[in-house]
């Protein structure tokens, strides 16, 4: 059965969706979950850290196998993988289930990144790429932004019900593309030899786009580092409630799923991929730092939105760019690019968090300096890219 490639997109788009939903979902629940264990804040920084830890050590892994095996099986697998990691979490009935089904839920996200990333290149020309990576941007956006809503919905069932849930949709989904996704190969398939995670993660840094790795690395800090620390530093700061913080969130997620789903394409035609990049790094580390400064709900719902809107479009910018760049290594470039995105992801949260307790300003203070920093680094790449392309 022959499927169009809209359709295949957008069974892409519902993979990524339904993943990052479904982790979205469970962040209501997880403070009055965990206290039914007898656990707090330090075990939810644990199982966050973990699952980021799975992504980080299996996302490289993933990525390289997608080159040699074709992309379909691994999604498949890291679906129902994810899913049943999901329901084991809510079955777990001691701590220490929770840490090891959250690592597996991360090592199942590893299989279902990069080879969707990975497909979405395949599927598409250099013209059309950066509206396919626009689209999973806002699929993962999207999902991440009423993941909270639902499970907040579900939770009034059973504090469990969530986790059931998201295990359950993500199991179907999976189906689903046993059915759906063609079983396409890449077009060149590559025989590499086989590496263990530091020799990949060494040899990323002799690819051609090394600084783009950093600088996903730099804005999943920054954005891991703003959403950890902002809930805590608007409730002692502004003594703000749970809804109004959701609704500083949820706007400015709101604004990122327009810009990549409508606008990503027409913006990296018009100005290129790179300077999106600058562009959104200035404005980032600008607008985390002028959180400091501002006062009044809507100005601050307004910086939070500028935030937000920036790291948006830095997103499939970037990812298209590492996919142009890759040329036959598609999935090593999506996974390289997942483990750096996991590398963020389990760095800021943690860092953020004790430079909180120190002063709240810090967090915010020390993120904008490292967007700043990785601005300058790009920059300077970018012009010496440039002066060796033109003597060539």
């Amino acid at each position: 059965m022959k499927v169009s490639k809209n359709i295949v997109l957008f069974m892409l788009m519902l993979t990524m969706f339904i993943t990052f939903n479904s982790f979205g979902l469970i962040i209501p629940v997880m403070p009055t979950y965990l206290k039914t264990f007898g656990a707090a804040g330090q075990v939810l920084g644990f199982i966050i850290a973990l699952f980021a830890f799975g992504q980080f050590l299996f996302s490289p892994l993933a990525g390289t196998l997608s080159d040699r095996y074709g992309r379909k099986k691994l999604i498949i697998f890291g679906l129902f993988v994810n899913g049943l990691s999901q329901i084991m979490f809510g079955l777990s009935t001691e701590v220490w289930m929770l840490f090891a089904s959250r690592f597996i839920t991360g090592f199942g996200t590893a299989f279902i990144v990069p080879p969707v990333m990975a497909y979405a290149a395949d599927l598409t020309t250099n013209e059309e790429r950066g509206k396919a990576m626009g689209w999973l941007g806002a699929a993962i956006s999207l999902g991440f932004m009423i993941g909270p809503g639902i499970g907040g919905i579900l939770s009034n069932v059973t504090l469990r019900f969530p986790f059931y849930c998201g295990g359950i949709a993500t199991i179907i989904v999976g189906m689903i593309a046993i059915l759906v996704l063609p079983n396409i190969k890449p077009a060149i398939q590559v025989q590499t030899k086989k590496e263990n995670l530091i020799q990949q993660m060494a040899r990323s840094i002799k690819t051609s786009y090394f600084v783009l790795l950093i600088v996903v690395f730099v804005f999943q800090f920054g954005i891991a580092n703003f959403q950890s620390t902002l809930t805590m530093f608007l409730t002692y700061k502004w003594d703000y409630t749970p809804n109004d913080i959701a609704v500083v969130l949820i706007a400015g997620s709101a604004v990122g799923v327009i810009i990549q789903a409508f606008a990503i394409n027409h913006l990296i035609h018009l100005f290129g991929e790179m300077k999106i990049i600058l562009l959104s790094l200035l404005v980032a580390a600008f607008s985390l730092y002028g959180m400091l400064y501002v006062h009044g709900f809507y100005i601050i719902l307004l910086g939070a939105t500028i935030f937000s809107t920036a790291t948006a479009l830095i997103r499939p910018a970037v990812n298209t760019l590492i996919s142009k760049t890759a040329d036959h290594e598609q999935g090593y470039a999506a996974g390289m690019n997942n483990a750096y995105m996991s590398l963020g992801n389990m760095i800021g949260p943690a860092l953020a968090g004790t430079l909180f307790d120190w002063h709240m300003n810090i967090p915010f203070t020390f993120g904008s300096l490292i967007l700043l920093g990785c601005f300058f680094i790009t920059f300077a790449w970018t012009k010496k890219t440039t002066i060796q392309q033109q003597s060539a």
